[in-house]
């Protein structure tokens, strides 16, 4: 098994990077969609990644907005790859691409029917992400419908420093992405970041 990716999702503080940056994740998120508690305007966005580690990948998610935005983003390299939440069909994939020279895009789906399994395998964005709901729920789907699965994903929805080793030894996930499971009270929970981000280490 290689080594899994691990992404720590919601990040709004200077406190936050601070953490991120001792834990060691793969990559962070940076919630640009509208209406979340854990948005961030671009500015705010820019000045977290300054700070952060070198090897640690921002990734910037959106929901349903404007390709112009996330293409803007992704060239000034506030973010280096989008993950996109909402309805954004192929045409807006391949329209990305073009903007931004072929950077990475990560495509979630929402998880309840095996028919919605299927469709997320046929995406042709670079990665996939699999979560309950609109992301950020703090709950679990129903993850016997991932077996068999075969193209690799990250797992989302409901992780937590506790049950993430159970995720990886079940599913084999290419890697894993947290949010609310890391946090207390709504905030970054430095030793919830670094507990997930060890769990995950000890396994792959």
């Amino acid at each position: 098994m290689s080594r899994v990716k691990v992404k720590l999702c919601g990040l709004q503080r200077p406190e936050d990077i601070e953490a991120a940056n001792e834990a060691r994740p793969d990559c962070v998120g940076f919630v640009f969609a509208p209406g979340s508690r854990r948005a961030v305007t671009p500015e705010t966005a820019k000045a977290l990644r300054e700070q952060l580690a070198p090897g640690i990948r921002p990734v910037g998610v959106f929901v349903n907005q404007p390709l112009e935005l996330v293409a803007r983003l992704l060239s000034q390299g506030i973010i280096d790859c989008a993950q996109l939440h909402g309805r954004e069909d192929e045409r807006y994939l391949t329209a990305l691409r073009e903007k931004t020279r072929g950077r990475p895009v990560i495509q979630a789906f929402r998880v309840e029917t095996a028919e919605d399994v299927a469709r997320a395998v046929a995406s042709r964005a670079d990665r996939i992400l699999l979560d309950n709901g609109a992301g950020g729920t703090g709950e679990r789907f129903d993850w016997s419908l991932l077996e068999g699965i075969r193209r690799p994903f990250f797992l989302a929805g409901g992780l937590t420093p506790e049950n993430v080793a159970e995720a990886l030894n079940r599913l084999r996930p290419y890697g894993v992405d947290t949010s609310s499971g890391v946090e207390t009270e709504g905030r970054k929970d430095r030793e919830k970041m670094l507990r997930f981000v060890r769990a995950v280490r000890e396994i792959g």
